[in-house]
């Protein structure tokens, strides 16, 4: 199978076993009631991490809705892959390869251990759903074929309304 590469991914491939899971902490007067919900406020890449001791494999569906990388800062989060959590974050894992970093290996970047985390928190026979436009789909379906492999995509939905969105179906195994 082709291998999608960009500058640094080696230093990126094994991130997700690398990297410090955050601190949970419960704030009750937040709580709805229920014990079956969490948010979660924070950094999502050591928050996904934080979750699989109690919940690897267990996850039935997941949904994300990942930056679309377009640049654009004006929406309720940055959207752009130069922001500055983002290259803080790249600088450090990247070092001296962070300079050769076009927006797009940096979404890449960003992406990777994410996926790889979100698969180990699937179940066997759990299904993720990604939301993303024109602009990265095609890099996007690329990392979900290596991290999920190729014969596990399902379908991808597209959507117009102001703009096409892709939504891609991955299932975690065949």
């Amino acid at each position: 199978m082709p291998e999608l590469k960009w500058p640094g991914k080696w230093k990126i491939v094994d991130y997700d076993e690398r990297i410090s899971p955050a601190v949970l902490e419960e704030k009750p007067e937040l709580s709805c009631g229920t014990d079956d919900n969490m948010i979660i406020y924070g950094d999502n890449l050591r928050a996904l991490k934080a979750l699989l001791p109690d919940y690897a494999g267990k996850i039935k569906c997941v949904y994300i809705d990942p930056p679309y990388n377009i640049g654009k800062g004006n929406r309720i989060y940055n959207d752009n892959a130069n922001s500055y959590a983002s290259n803080t974050w790249l600088k450090n894992v990247m070092g001296e390869d962070f300079n050769k970093l076009s927006n797009n290996d940096k979404w890449l970047s960003m992406m990777y251990p994410r996926l790889k985390l979100l698969k180990k928190l699937l179940k066997h026979d759990g299904v993720i759903f990604v939301s993303i436009d024109d602009n990265e789909h095609h890099h996007l379906r690329c990392i979900m074929d290596e991290v999920f492999g190729k014969e596990n995509h399902v379908i991808d939905f597209v959507w117009k309304y102001n703009q096409a969105i892709n939504f891609g179906g991955y299932k975690t195994f065949k």
